[in-house]
């Protein structure tokens, strides 16, 4: 275990999971924000069981059907005398936004003269994940309904020639998202039923992994880039621009930052260099910009709201969270996300003290980010 999670920062309650699930192989269901260490942490999780040996082939009906994927799985330095079998590192099979049901079958390519294997084969004995789930070409609750019978009986079937084939799919299934947890359902998370919940994480953690890809670069760099970093992400009462703090941040900004100082011609990486990395970087701009990019494709609703009291619905607006707010004769107009609805405003403005007439919606448009975001520079 500390072999497995030695360049892991933090998310102890994870790596608990984690081990508990590959103890009794049992599948775990990851969701949480963007940039918080999902992929990277459930990747972990196939270090933890042990090693198995497979066929490289089998043959079957004249049919040769091959199991020994090199792309997904990792030979051992000792192997069987019998070259028909090999040992291999238990297996992690990724499959992300990419994949559709057909991917999920064993089918035979013509050009190698031989039945490939799905995911769910490739599979045997170690971690099967499915990222970003909801944004597959199929349905994700097709894919899912797909994967339950394999869950469930620990085996599946394949077709060589008609004649069906019973393989044995014993894995952990692994499925993490950043949309909502409804994603799915009850029957689905029973195949699934250990979580993990990531936050944004801390920004000391966020700055060791900073510094972490900074040295796995061979970069140098002065202590106050690591100070200037973390400020980026530390709240503005505290001096800071407040920003969302990310993992995946973190390793980016290291990146840009090599390529800055080495386009500079700098020796190490320094304040300046450090700050034109922060610029360069797309989501921290639209971060300081005040830009969700998960709302960009959100309606923005125009109220008017008739009352007598202008000044103290204006106060109360602003706190509810009103994107932008200004006075007309006898009435107040405000904007709003398309989540909010004209019975919710009216309710907060009694509840707050403000007697309203009448709460109306006169426009809906749709949010849209600027083509300025970025400056060019001479």
């Amino acid at each position: 275990m500390k072999k497995t999670f030695r360049d892991v920062v933090g998310l102890s309650y994870a790596k608990e999971c984690l081990v508990e699930a590959c103890t009794i192989g049992k599948g775990i269901f990851v969701y949480g924000a963007p940039g918080t260490g999902k992929t990277f942490i459930i990747s972990k999780a196939s270090d933890l069981l042990p090693p198995i040996v497979i066929p490289r082939f089998i043959e079957f009906s004249g049919r040769v059907i091959q199991i020994f994927d090199p792309d997904f799985h990792r030979p051992c330095p000792e192997e069987p005398d019998d070259p028909r079998w090999i040992k291999i590192h238990a297996p992690f099979v990724f499959t992300g936004s990419e994949l559709s049901l057909n991917e999920l079958e064993t089918t035979y390519n013509m050009n190698k003269g031989v039945y490939e294997t799905s995911p769910l084969i490739k599979a045997n004995g170690g971690v099967l994940l499915i990222d970003d789930l909801g944004r597959q070409r199929d349905d994700h609750e097709v894919i899912l309904n797909r994967l339950i019978v394999p869950l469930e009986n620990r085996k599946d079937v394949i077709y060589v020639r008609g004649v069906p084939v019973i393989f044995h799919t014993h894995f952990i299934p692994a499925f993490s998202t950043n949309l909502d947890v409804s994603i799915m359902d009850e029957a689905h998370l029973r195949r699934a039923p250990m979580h993990i919940f990531l936050k944004h994480p801390p920004v000391e953690n966020v700055a060791e992994v900073f510094r972490r890809n900074l040295d796995y670069t061979g970069e140098e760099y002065d202590e106050e880039v690591i100070e200037r970093f973390k400020r980026v992400y530390t709240p503005v009462a505290d001096g800071g621009e407040g920003l969302q703090p990310s993992y995946a941040h973190a390793r980016d900004i290291a990146q840009i930052a090599q390529a800055v100082r080495i386009n500079m011609g700098r020796d190490r990486i320094d304040l300046e260099v450090i700050e034109r990395a922060l610029e360069k970087h797309v989501l921290i701009a639209l971060q300081r910009m005040d830009i969700d990019i998960s709302q960009v494709h959100h309606s923005i609703r125009t109220f008017r709201i008739i009352t007598g009291d202008s000044e103290r619905a204006v106060e109360v607006l602003k706190l509810y969270g009103a994107l932008t707010v200004a006075l007309e004769k006898g009435a107040v107009l405000a904007d709003f996300e398309d989540s909010i609805s004209p019975s919710q405003l009216l309710e907060h403005l009694q509840v707050n003290g403000v007697s309203a007439e009448r709460v109306e919606v006169i426009s809906e448009t749709q949010r849209e980010i600027k083509k300025t975001i970025l400056e060019y520079r001479d």
